[in-house]
């Protein structure tokens, strides 16, 4: 499981640093409706951390360097301050006594100097111990503290955010790369894997998302509150949802897409390293099986065997002979015929015969194969810095008596030359794992996976020298991918004939992450178009209920306006709409010197109406009454009931004949309609027309003097108030 989460890191960081990158989007959001810096200060610590995942991300991408890794330390570290800062503004707008920005400089002085002395693993480690648990460690308080200070669904959601920032402080701020300094030694990435199975970026990576989510929720509150709409809840619930399962169905999609596309890679790296092993396996079956060859046929040849039969040593020469031929024939360095008793019979090099034999000790393989086991080896010369084959085959007679051993040793050099151009890496290595044959000379004499002690010292004593660390991280028994210096690598191993060593390739393979990278992009795409989408959908939800707001607003305010200035019996205009109308046409005519009249009028004996037919068709009158009159108006006329029975007509631009002439159509009219509750309704009429210096109320008077004298000359007529200059008195029309 550890190693299936290790090969997922690239897609761990990408969603790692996707979960803090919306974290600044909504902090960002949340400083629109809260005009706060704090958030401003979250938000960036967001969207800068994020980054600085999908750093790393770039660095398992494409390789990295000591310059890229520490900037990508500086960017972590900058990215703590900015969550630093938000935790210290929030607690100080709080009421807490705390210090002021010259604590990040006294920070970063540990930081500076761990990282001058050690160099940037060290430095990585006291950024995340002095910047990063502290900070994140102080905004889970800040967030606790105000949660009690909330109350509901609020107070959830802060206790959340707040338990996602401390249990974030203890995964990023203490689990930290190994690094040469305590507690780094020990609480590190590895120590992590091999306790939980899992990489620490993938705990990481799943409580930004919680995070995310916390401040999200706290922001979708927020606006509910703002909104106080039963509709816009239910929908931004609704948005929650399919948010969250449409990231999770995104995620997971792209996930099995990036699988996808880097096991077609993989699968083509894996093939590509099978066709690289096949090749080196039998190029280097083909030198060994030819001295393999050789030495059984030389073990057979009736000439050894006469050469080692108790009467056959007048036949050295002729050994020497074939033995030479066949050295030669087979490419080897040397060939050796020894009798029973290990002492050597006959020799030859490839480059010139030894008459006389030297004598030799009897080594462990001479030993086997004077035993009648054929043995085959693999040696390291590290005085000859080279690998050699070594091959000895028993020699028996008609009985299958053994008499004697045949010996025959190859170097590889050769075999090494003719693979040193192939592009992928391949190791020739012994039992203990140790590098002794390579197409890449830094590779030589080193173990290919770690050792024990006692292999160690037993290789040194062989080779003389041994170069440490190991290649790889643990052994390898089977094809499997690795990770090696920091890129994914297919290894392949093989046996290498009998010798009990084996053929080992390794086949680094960027690729994969490059094929998985447009997985990762094309599920980027996709995030970000369904998450504008969402956006927007919501976006367009709140300023449509906005809109409506406003609108039922406005609709509310004209209505009450409307309500002011209307009577609600009979539709017409009140008398606060007849006053401020008045001042208007007044200030009108003064300006323009136009004329101005005043029609006051009220039913006749309207009282006799309400107390014979009652109130309700007293009702019915002044209704229909109102619908007679404003039919024979114009549009310029202003028409408005006054009080109780009684109205009052303006008339722009009407002298006082022309508002006697409309006041006498308008009487007639009255008392020519066939009312519908009533026989017969009559209007009595007063007129007066605006002189130089009139007030509103001074023209009332005049025409309700009129009015008055209507009535007291018999009803059911029209009178007009004489002008000043004329003296007093009334003129009579009707």
């Amino acid at each position: 499981m550890a190693e299936f989460l290790e090969s997922q890191l690239d897609f761990i960081f990408f969603f790692y640093g996707l979960a803090f990158i919306l974290l600044g989007a909504v902090s960002f959001a949340i400083r629109r409706t809260d005009d706060h810096l704090a958030w401003v200060m979250l938000g960036t610590f967001g969207l800068v951390h994020g980054a600085s995942e999908w750093l790393d991300l770039t660095a398992l991408i494409l390789g990295d360097s000591p310059n890229f890794a520490w900037f990508r330390t500086a960017v972590m570290v900058g990215s703590y301050i900015f969550l630093g800062e938000f935790a210290r503004l929030v607690a100080a707008e709080t009421g807490f006594k705390v210090p002021g920005r010259w604590i990040y400089p006294v920070l970063l002085v540990p930081v500076v100097l761990g990282g001058w002395a050690e160099g940037n693993p060290e430095a990585n480690a006291l950024g995340r111990y002095f910047i990063g648990f502290p900070s994140a460690m102080a905004t889970a308080f800040v967030f606790a503290y105000h949660a009690h200070r909330l109350g509901g669904r609020d107070s959830r959601l802060a206790i959340g955010a707040a338990i996602g920032f401390a249990l974030y402080a203890i995964a990023a701020g203490l689990i930290v790369p190994e690094a040469p300094i305590w507690p780094a030694t020990i609480l590190h990435y590895g120590w992590f894997i091999d306790l939980t199975g899992m990489p620490i970026q993938l705990i990481r990576g799943l409580l930004a998302c919680w995070m995310s989510f916390a401040i999200w929720s706290i922001w979708g509150q927020k606006l509910i509150e703002q909104m106080a709409s039963s509709g816009y809840t239910k929908h931004l619930y609704r948005l929650y949802v399919v948010t969250l399962v449409s990231m999770a169905a995104i995620l997971v999609s792209g996930w099995v897409l990036t699988q996808y596309l880097g096991g077609i890679y993989k699968q083509n790296i894996e093939t590509e390293s099978e066709g690289h092993v096949a090749l080196v396996k039998s190029h280097l079956a083909r030198e060994l099986e030819m001295l393999d060859a050789m030495t059984v046929s030389l073990a057979g040849s009736p000439t050894i065997e006469s050469l080692l039969s108790k009467d056959g040593r007048t036949g050295l020469e002729e050994a020497n002979e074939v033995l030479k031929l066949d050295v030669k024939a087979a490419g080897a360095i040397f060939g050796l015929v020894m009798d029973s008793t290990g002492r050597v019979i006959a020799s030859a090099t490839g480059i010139a015969s030894n008459d006389t034999a030297p004598e030799i000790m009897v080594s462990p393989m001479v030993s086997r194969a004077l035993l009648g086991q054929p043995v085959h080896q693999l040696i390291y010369s590290g005085d000859r810095d080279e690998t050699r084959y070594s091959v000895s085959s028993p020699v028996r007679n008609d009985t299958g008596e053994i008499l004697g051993t045949v010996v025959m040793e190859k170097s590889l050099d050769r075999f090494s030359r003719d693979l040193a151009g192939i592009e992928m890496p391949f190791v020739l290595t012994d039992q203990n794992g140790i590098v002794t044959l390579s197409n890449r000379s830094e590779l030589l004499l080193k173990p290919l996976w770690p050792v024990t002690p006692r292999a160690e010292d037993a290789a040194r004593a062989r080779y003389g020298s041994l170069s440490l660390p190991p290649i790889l991280k643990t052994e390898i028994t089977d094809d499997r991918w690795q990770d090696l210096l920091g890129a994914r690598t297919f290894v392949q191993i093989e046996p290498a004939g009998h010798s009990g060593w084996s053929i080992v390739t390794l086949t680094t393979a960027r690729g994969i992450f490059a094929s998985r990278v447009l997985g990762i992009v094309i599920t980027l795409m996709t995030t970000a178009t369904a998450l504008v989408y969402l956006a927007g959908r919501e976006r367009r939800i709140h300023d449509r209920l906005q809109m409506d707001r406003q609108m039922e607003l406005e609709a509310l305010a004209k209505d009450l306006s409307q309500q002011a200035s209307t009577d609600a019996l009979t539709g017409l205009s009140n008398r606060l709409s007849f006053d401020r109308r008045l001042l208007l046409e007044i200030a009108r005519a003064d300006r323009y010197d136009t004329p101005l009249s005043l029609i006051l009028f009220d039913i006749d004996r309207f009282k006799r109406v309400n107390d014979q037919y009652g109130h309700q068709v007293g009702d019915e009158v002044l209704i229909e009454l109102a619908e007679v009159i404003s039919d024979r108006l114009r549009k310029t006329d202003f028409l408005a009931r006054w009080g109780g029975e009684e109205f009052a007509v303006i008339v722009p631009h009407g002298e006082t004949t022309s508002a006697a002439n409309l006041a006498e159509t308008l009487r007639q009219a009255v008392k020519s309609q066939p009312f519908s509750t009533v026989d017969e309704v009559t209007c009595s009429f007063g007129i007066a027309e605006l002189e130089m210096g009139d007030k509103p109320a001074d023209l009332l008077a005049r025409a309700d003097a009129a009015l008055y004298e209507a009535k007291l000359n018999g009803r059911d007529r029209v009178e007009t108030a004489p002008k000043k200059h004329n003296g007093s008195g009334l003129h009579r029309v009707a």
